[in-house]
């Protein structure tokens, strides 16, 4: 179908937040609004989420990341279409709806198979906000409308978070919904960004009994409040606990939000015979596996990379459901440098989403008053 006109934004230039130079902060630019051609597609964005990649983009030395500076950051991206390129779907224009941050070619083996989260022409610019301009900023520019998945009746500041945070931990589960059967148990470790969203998927989308884990109580108090059967501030008390209340002494699937050394080892150290070590966060950790080492027969390790388009949609419809609602924080986008300091000294329970409207602002304040 051919694009409508596109509509011009406010201005020329936008402001934005750039990492301008390796090891340092998110500094606020004025930079060019660039309309779309060809196949583009140009959201105004209405709120972005605030991830603890962005903080390891930012901590790395020159050379470690194949990214040109400066670039703008922000790869959880709630918006409007405002403008399509003459060769893009011209009925995106005035959706709402959640950017998909992997930015993949559509036509390799992988994506031709849906799996697009693993396009072999990545080659480390994945995407949105991670190698290309993301979306702490007025607008965001994206290089193909398969790249937005509509939305209803779904707020920006839920709808965000759901673009890295529900998605990863939507595909991490999808992978293994083999093994997260019957009375099959599901180990959740750190009950984050990540987690607690981990934890709604696995109620609505398999009946295994859920184990969340988290060294701060409110964490754990929240996994409960979202449906988690046991909570404990360590393995070996929420083990102890799975095994009183069931007998079970093994768990089937972990699920590791953290991935260090230490919650690698635990997590190996709860699985049961057959069961699966899922490594999703991002702290670096390290585990030695092999056939005939401390890892019960039949074990499998693995490392499962954010999610393609089709989980997007699917967590999307979840959130459309009401079955899953991201816990959020809302900062006013005068305020990113703040909140990324704030994330990086931990203590945040959900999600820090900015959005530079003032109005919506207001509006989840008096969600969160009215409980809804």
């Amino acid at each position: 179908m051919a694009a409508q006109p596109p509509r011009r934004p406010g201005g020329t230039t936008m402001a934005a937040y750039q990492l301008l130079g390796w090891g340092e902060g998110v500094e606020r630019v004025e930079v060019p609004v660039q309309m779309p051609r060809g196949r583009e597609v140009l959201v105004e964005v209405h709120a972005v989420g605030l991830c603890h990649s962005d903080l390891f983009v930012m901590g790395c030395e020159e050379g470690v990341l194949p990214y040109d500076l400066p670039l703008t950051l922000g790869h959880e991206v709630a918006g409007r279409v405002l403008a399509v390129g003459e060769d893009a779907d011209g009925t995106l224009v005035g959706e709402a709806g959640v950017v998909h941050g992997v930015w993949s070619c559509g036509e390799c083996h992988n994506c031709l198979r849906g799996l697009d989260n693993y396009c072999v022409a990545l080659e480390g610019r994945v995407g949105c906000g991670l190698g290309h301009d993301g979306g702490l900023a007025h607008y965001v520019l994206l290089p193909d409308g398969r790249h937005f998945v509509p939305a209803q009746d779904v707020p920006p500041t839920s709808l965000a978070p759901l673009a890295d945070a529900g998605l990863t931990a939507y595909h991490a589960i999808r992978q293994h919904g083999d093994a997260l059967v019957a009375d099959s148990v599901a180990l959740v470790i750190g009950v984050g960004g990540l987690g607690h969203l981990a934890v709604q998927i696995l109620r609505a989308t398999t009946s295994s009994r859920v184990v969340a884990v988290d060294a701060r109580p409110e964490a754990c108090a929240l996994a409960a409040t979202l449906g988690a059967h046991h909570t404990a501030t360590s393995v070996g008390e929420a083990l102890a606990q799975l095994a009183a209340g069931t007998g079970v002494t093994g768990v089937d699937v972990v699920l590791d939000f953290v991935g260090s050394d230490v919650t690698m080892r635990l997590g190996a150290d709860a699985l049961t015979p057959g069961g699966r070590l899922v490594v999703v966060g991002g702290a670096r950790g390290s585990i030695a596996v092999g056939k005939g080492m401390t890892l019960p027969l039949g074990w499998q390790v693995s490392a499962p990379f954010w999610g393609s388009r089709d989980d997007l949609v699917a967590v999307v419809e979840l959130a459309e459901k009401g079955l899953l609602n991201p816990v959020v924080e809302v900062v006013p986008f005068g305020a990113v440098p703040e909140a990324y300091t704030r994330l990086r000294d931990g203590g945040i329970t959900g999600r820090l989403v900015a959005v530079r409207d003032a109005a919506l602002v207001q509006v989840e304040e008096l969600r969160k008053e009215d409980g809804s």
